[in-house]
């Protein structure tokens, strides 16, 4: 299949990465010829050139293209992008061409609102758009949950990946197997769908494998009240989290209004910190600006007495969301050394989530990876709203399938479904009779019925293989 993707910036790259490991035929353009040049290390045909001329996306194969990804930098130019890939395809593929699919990045809200209300999709020939935000707001309020976990990615309906290390305290699970370390602790063991250890690749373990210390795991559970029990059992210490959180949060822009928005509904009370006035006023004239629990403070949020007198030690969480991550990562280190225990940050440079960590912020999501997982989602349309590459577990990807009517194994127990050992169900996903869905574990006497989604794990290169197994 070959993918086209418009843009060779950060999100584009790792697109790029990510489809590769999955052996896609997929073709990169950017005008930049410098980050052409970052991109020749890929295992894919890179082009430089405006990927809005007619041109160019004849010289990239529109014709033959399944995929068009417009992932700029520039709402306007993907959406220009997209309208002329559509017609581009056609003129170039001829009558028998296969229907092109289409994915744009944008970030203004207007186009968002234009999607939400079909029109995109008629005058701009755009299938899905991707404003990662959201999702990336929702990943940064879960991953607040504790000081000790490095990623979570929620796949809906509750269900979670958490991604940390084992440490040496874990005296009932390191130096065993799985299926011993199971039966050594009060419950079932966690269900571990991937491990990462230094200087080997990554495995999705089976009931021999031996845990050992330092080792990085991803563990599938349901409901965020598991999380201390889970990193518990592999050693670390664990604090309830606070029913009704006092959060700070620093900066009133938009996307600090959406994290204020956020943590309101989850009955937080929440205080917002703007240097600047009329923006500070214009977040009070919102909505959200006359809800009991908020608190809009105009002040410098770098001055020691404001944050003070605002009662910055008193809060649980303080949340940095300016738009300078440097500038982000200042105010949250100084809330953090004034006494705030859990912070968190959302970054547009993904070196720095790592670098964050050391330093001793709780929680940071890197935005353009989040971009990346949902457009993958949508690549694998089976998968839209569930997909997403493991951070610390690399080379392990987690996608949504559906079972039908028409499998071999609808209404089959897992253990006579003949699914093979390059695969791990971590959830499964079943609507119950008053319409609501419920996670139930994997068991291998589990029957798999019609409509029920699986979340299933695998190496990349499996993917294709995958989604044949599933095909109707």
């Amino acid at each position: 299949m070959r993918i086209i993707i418009g843009g060779a910036g950060r999100v584009g790259t790792e697109l790029a990465r990510a489809l590769r490991a999955e052996e896609m035929d997929v073709v990169l353009v950017d005008s930049d010829s410098r980050a052409v040049k970052n991109a020749q290390n890929l295992d894919v045909l890179v082009i430089h050139g405006d990927l809005t001329t007619r041109d160019k996306l004849h010289e990239a194969g529109i014709g033959e293209a399944e995929i068009f990804v417009a992932a700029t930098n520039s709402d306007e130019r993907n959406l220009l992008a997209c309208a002329l890939a559509e017609h581009a395809h056609y003129q170039y593929g001829g009558p028998k061409a296969k229907p092109l699919l289409s994915i744009s990045r944008v970030r203004s809200m207007n186009f968002m609102q234009e999607q939400k209300q079909g029109h995109l999709t008629g005058w701009a020939k755009v299938n899905h758009v991707v404003n990662p935000l959201d999702s990336a707001i929702k990943r940064l309020h879960t991953g607040l949950r504790s000081s000790s976990i490095e990623e979570v990615i929620p796949f809906g309906h509750d269900s979670y990946i958490i991604e940390f290390d084992v440490t040496k305290n874990a005296d009932n699970i390191v130096f065993k197997t799985l299926k011993e370390a199971n039966s050594s602790i009060d419950g079932e063991l966690p269900l571990i769908v991937g491990v990462k250890r230094s200087g080997e690749k990554s495995v999705v373990p089976d009931g021999d494998f031996i845990l050992m210390p330092n080792d990085k795991i991803a563990v599938a559970t349901t409901g965020l009240s598991t999380f201390n029990r889970i990193l518990n059992i592999f050693g670390h210490e664990a604090t309830d989290f606070p029913i009704a959180p006092k959060v700070a949060i620093i900066g009133a822009n938009r996307i600090g209004q959406m994290i204020a928005e956020n943590w309101l509904l989850n009955d937080a009370k929440v205080t917002v910190i703007e240097r600047d006035l009329q923006t500070a006023n214009e977040l009070s004239a919102t909505d959200i600006g006359s809800h009991p629990n908020l608190e809009v403070i105009h002040g410098d949020h770098l001055d020691r007495d404001i944050l003070t007198e605002v009662g910055i030690p008193e809060h649980h969480i303080a949340i940095a969301a300016l738009e300078s991550d440097h500038d982000s990562i200042a105010a949250a280190l100084l809330a953090s050394d004034m006494g705030v225990n859990r912070t968190g940050l959302l970054l547009y440079d993904a070196d720095l989530v790592k670098v964050t960590q050391r330093m001793g912020i709780t929680f940071a999501v890197d935005r353009k990876r989040v971009a990346v997982d949902n457009i993958l989602a949508h690549i694998h349309t089976k998968a839209a709203g569930a997909y997403a590459v493991l951070s610390n577990v690399p080379n392990i990807v987690g996608i949504s399938m559906k079972v039908d009517v028409k499998h071999k194994f609808s209404n089959m127990r897992i253990s006579e479904a003949g699914f093979t050992d390059w695969m791990r169900i971590a959830f499964i996903q079943r609507r119950t009779v008053d319409g609501n869905w419920e996670n139930l574990r994997p068991a291998p006497d589990k029957v798999l019925l019609p409509e029920d989604n699986l979340i299933i794990f695998t190496r990349p290169d499996r993917v294709a293989e995958l989604e044949r197994k599933f095909q109707v």
